[in-house]
């Protein structure tokens, strides 16, 4: 990659005119004017829920644990309802890679003896 790198200005936009669609459906529409109970208005914003996996605030709380096995620390988000956990980092599948890891790093450090071999000594 070279080291001439250069930034070009744009030419102008060009404004395009977009032909109108030639329907005559809107011209020969019908009014209708339904009934209450057949009607349909549009809902108030306002009213709108959260479609959205977050928990309110106030409903989970913060714990931290040292996860003993990994040898790490992991941070969780608690329902206070229900005491479950519903996030955390990392993860279980992380959490057991490291776990099985530290444990291979701690046989290489204190290797295993073979039985046979006390007895020989």
């Amino acid at each position: 990659m070279g080291t001439d790198f250069n930034i070009k200005g744009v030419s102008a936009a060009t404004a395009v005119a977009l032909p109108q669609p030639s329907s005559e459906a809107p011209k020969d529409a019908v009014a209708t004017d339904l009934p209450a109970s057949q009607s349909v208005s549009a809902a108030n914003a306002a009213a709108r829920m959260r479609n959205d996996s977050q928990p309110s605030p106030d409903s989970t709380s913060h714990q931290t644990v040292i996860d003993r096995s990994s040898n790490s620390i992991v941070y969780q988000v608690v329902d206070n309802r229900t005491s479950l956990v519903v996030r955390q980092f990392p993860d279980e599948a992380m959490l057991r890679r490291r776990a099985y890891f530290h444990t291979l790093d701690m046989m290489k450090n204190n290797p295993v003896r073979e039985p046979a071999a006390d007895l020989l000594a």
